[in-house]
């Protein structure tokens, strides 16, 4: 799956929207019908998850990718509104923002700097690149417990 820029954006934005479809799902039996809070409970957790995942890939693939700031901030935009992540990642690759290679992953990759230095080295190394992101989503969905719900 992270073998391209392409694949993997794809698949996580696909998620991304998968699950907020579960999450809606379940906000119109517990609002709307009033009948039970599982689908709350269990596509609300799962959501905030892939949602994290999102934003992390969407900052890696525009570091890989070199997306213009604009670029990276629609990226990570697109996360909020529901399904907006499917329109996003064909908006991408109709122009071009998602290579089917990473240019990074590449020991000639041109002279790197800043954020490129790292996110090649974690893509040039798989299983660290994978470990490092899956500690980063685990740490920041961490952090958002602590802070609680986005709701009062």
């Amino acid at each position: 799956m992270i073998s391209s820029p392409n694949r993997l954006f794809r698949a996580v934005a696909t998620a991304e929207a998968i699950t907020w479809a579960g999450l809606i799902g379940g906000m119109v039996l517990k609002y709307g019908t009033d009948t039970t809070e599982v689908g709350v409970q269990v596509f609300g957790p799962i959501h905030g998850a892939v949602f994290i995942a999102y934003c992390v890939t969407t900052v890696v693939v525009a570091i890989d990718q070199r997306w213009s700031t604009g670029r990276l901030l629609g990226g990570l935009a697109s996360a909020v509104p529901p399904f907006l992540t499917l329109w996003f990642e064909r908006y991408a690759g109709k122009h071009g923002l998602l290579a089917d290679s990473w240019r990074l992953r590449s020991a000639s990759a041109s002279a790197p700097t800043g954020l490129e230095r790292p996110v090649g080295w974690l893509l040039r190394n798989p299983a660290r690149g994978l470990v490092t992101a899956l500690v980063a989503v685990v740490a920041l969905f961490g952090i958002a417990l602590v802070a609680g719900p986005p709701v009062g």
